[in-house]
């Protein structure tokens, strides 16, 4: 058995430890100094490079460990879109929209236009669409209705995020699920110009859907309306190095997303939802498509400034008292 003095002197060495860890943590500097300024500088591009995609998979996590801690605490097993699971949605809801508040000044202009019944969103895709996840958020806590979403296959792909999937009430599946979401009465989110849109789009918001038209027979084959969604500033918070051609190329031949993408700027965002589209028997998907691409422009080329510009969005995050339009 060993003595109080021991265990003391022990415990000393734990907290002394502990405190110098911390230390490490809290003032990096003391940490850095054994390194030479070269490497620093060497290791800066890759943490300015690779910290917001750090930083958003930490909040999916932490949204996924948030679900978890609900699911377990009530005991809830499946049919994720139940009414037990809406304590969790709100929980994950608040998270984003806080973040989105402290980190962007997060604001929605036209909440009112959002339909009574079933709707699809159709949103410009930026580099991350963190846009999209605020937007959804402040919808379910103002409204309480949850809005399905039209996902790329690789965010599937994101270990352990198969419950976030369900509760949320996301889907990678084709025009057929996505028109029987609507006719139950939901909403429903899409962002067509994918990840191509979200990789070579730049600061001046060009919409790169190509001959897309999936969303617009959805919206037919629902008799839904379409409401076109545009956030400013989406640019200037993240950027992507599509310009960079070998990337382009290899994207264009793999289907590999590995363009980088740097930012995480604390930019003024600010949802505008347009007039919706209502349905009309009359008009072609190809129709329909151009009609909700040419309404997202008239968004863009309303409210954000072209070409974009990082050092203008940081001003309008942080004047006393910012402009709106309505």
């Amino acid at each position: 058995m060993t003595s109080g003095s021991e265990s003391y002197s022990s415990g000393q060495e734990d907290v002394t430890w502990l405190s110098s860890l911390l230390k490490e943590w809290i003032y990096p500097n003391h940490y850095l100094q054994h390194f030479g300024n070269y490497e620093v500088y060497l290791l800066m591009p890759l943490i300015i490079l690779f910290s917001p995609v750090v930083i958003i998979l930490g909040f999916i996590y932490l949204s996924i460990l948030l679900l978890h801690i609900y699911k377990r605490k009530n005991n809830l097993k499946s049919d994720y879109l139940s009414k037990s699971w809406d304590n969790g949605r709100r929980a994950v809801s608040y998270l984003w929209d806080i973040y989105g508040i402290v980190w962007h000044g997060y604001e929605v202009r036209g909440m009112d236009k959002v339909p009574k019944g079933p709707g699809l969103f159709v949103f410009y895709h930026g580099a991350f669409p963190l846009d999209y996840f605020y937007f959804v958020s402040r919808l379910y806590l103002q409204t309480g209705r949850l809005c399905h979403s039209v996902v790329d296959y690789h965010f599937s792909k994101i270990p352990g995020i198969r419950l976030f999937y369900n509760v949320q009430g996301l889907t990678q599946d084709g025009r057929v699920q996505c028109v029987e979401i609507l006719k139950k009465g939901y909403l429903l989110g899409v962002l067509p110009g994918g990840v191509r849109e979200a990789l070579f789009s730049d600061e001046n918001y060009s919409l790169l859907w190509g001959k897309r038209t999936g969303f617009a027979h959805v919206a037919i084959d629902a008799k839904v309306p379409i409401i076109p969604i545009f956030t400013t500033n989406l640019r200037e918070g993240y950027r992507a190095l599509g310009k960079i051609w070998p990337l382009k190329w290899l994207y264009e031949h793999t289907r590999w997303p590995i363009v980088p993408i740097y930012g995480g700027f604390p930019v003024k965002f600010c949802t505008y939802v347009g007039d919706p589209i209502t349905y009309d028997p009359h008009i072609t998907a190809e129709e329909l498509a151009e009609k909700t691409k040419i309404a997202i422009k008239n968004l863009r080329d309303k409210h954000q400034k072209i070409p974009g510009s990082i050092q203008k969005a940081l001003l309008e995050r942080f004047e006393k008292y910012p402009k709106h339009e309505s």
